[in-house]
């Protein structure tokens, strides 16, 4: 019996599921890379996802140890006081009291560490004229007892120093309020005003 002529000859079917087979596996191929290459995306954008968390996690834990960093700075600022800060009058030769004519400037340690380079400023423009000891547990009982530098250098826990004015007129004195400078035991400088306002100040101010 013969093949029919439009069924073709052997070689050709051959041929045909050659290239079916081929094309099958072409297909296989391409869907099986297509699949890998979505796995890979997919776990890339995981990966990017969690390295996003992950600098999120730092940049929060680095915002939080400087946010420490800034509380211990100004928790040891905040306990550095003028603990008296007052015009007084000086006496005349008959021992009466004239108008107010200079500042009295007490500086107290209250923190656990030492401050530094303690100094305090007039106005803009003038300095203290002396500057003694001043034990705080003496209150206003005793006198200061031995005269220190300006700047003073190092101002320990717990300890005291005494800034005095010059002599002016009212005026001068009413318009020269005293503003306290320190250097804090990490090296931040700071400036207390006579209000009680508390600011960073440049390192070389004061």
């Amino acid at each position: 019996m013969s093949v029919p002529e439009w069924l073709g000859d052997v070689p050709t079917w051959i041929g045909a599921g050659g290239a079916i087979g081929a094309a099958w596996f072409a297909y296989q191929t391409i869907t099986s890379q297509r699949q890998q290459i979505g796995e890979q995306q997919e776990f890339i954008a995981e990966q990017t996802r969690f390295m996003g968390e992950q600098q999120q996690n730092l940049e929060l834990e680095r915002a939080e140890l400087r946010a420490a960093a800034e509380d211990r700075q100004w928790a040891q600022a905040r306990r550095i006081r003028m603990a008296h800060h007052t015009a007084w009058t000086t006496p005349d030769s008959e021992g009466n009291a004239s108008e107010d004519d200079h500042w009295v400037v007490t500086v107290i340690n209250d923190s656990d560490a030492p401050v530094h380079q303690v100094d305090v400023r007039f106005g803009t423009a003038y300095l203290a004229s002396e500057v003694w000891e001043w034990n705080p547990v003496w209150g206003g009982q005793r006198a200061p007892t031995e005269r220190m530098m300006r700047p003073v250098h190092l101002l320990g826990p717990g300890r005291g120093a005494r800034f005095l004015s010059q002599q002016w007129s009212a005026a001068t004195t009413h318009n020269s309020r005293p503003t306290l400078y320190f250097t804090d035991d990490s090296g931040a400088r700071w400036a207390l005003d006579s209000y009680g306002k508390l600011d960073e100040a440049p390192l070389d101010g004061g």
